[in-house]
């Protein structure tokens, strides 16, 4: 695994040991970031669930301003941490190293993000838990993106209930990315 493009392209990063996270495939990454790429300058980048901490290393490669990661599994977390020291980014990222809804908790009244990516553990619900508690967050605005990486199981049916909309949906061929975007 390794930062695709960017400033700091090239550079391999580590993956936290055992089965405990889904490290997104390269070709699925630059495909995702191919999507974002005109979004990304500038902005402030949400990744939660953040496994490694690739997608938002990937992010700040590619000019976003700042990145905030939320992991609350142990290995993970010092994997994201020794990830941002190797790549540099310690001025630009933060790692809260709690669940996400209580980093969320934790975020709102002080931050607002432009893109906000998560990839929680499939078939758990994680994504409906984390996006109620964004639409009625200062986190995010009308002007946010909100990726979700879900298992092509994942129902998105109910997504209006909450005050979205899917703005686009990528198909991969075990999972996909949801972009929403609030109403």
């Amino acid at each position: 695994m390794r930062i695709i493009a960017g400033s700091r392209r090239s550079l391999p990063l580590k993956t936290p040991p055992g089965l405990d996270t889904r490290p997104t495939s390269d070709k699925i990454k630059e495909t995702l970031f191919n999507m974002i790429h005109q979004e990304l300058p500038g902005c402030r980048f949400l990744d939660l669930f953040a496994g490694s901490g690739q997608i938002g290393l990937e992010a700040l490669s590619r000019g976003a301003e700042s990145a905030v990661f939320a992991e609350k599994n142990p290995k993970a977390a010092k994997c994201i941490e020794e990830n941002i020291l190797f790549t540099k980014f310690e001025d630009q990222a933060v790692l809260l190293k709690q669940d996400v809804i209580t980093a969320l908790k934790m975020l709102d009244g002080k931050e607002r993000f432009d893109i906000v990516f998560m990839d929680p553990p499939y078939q758990m619900g994680l994504e409906r838990e984390v996006l109620a508690f964004l639409s009625g967050s200062s986190l995010v605005d009308d002007r946010s993106t909100i990726i979700v990486e879900a298992s092509l199981h994942t129902s998105f049916d109910d997504i209006g209930e909450l005050g979205y909309e899917i703005a686009k949906y990528k198909k991969y061929k075990t999972n996909a990315h949801v972009f929403l975007r609030r109403r």
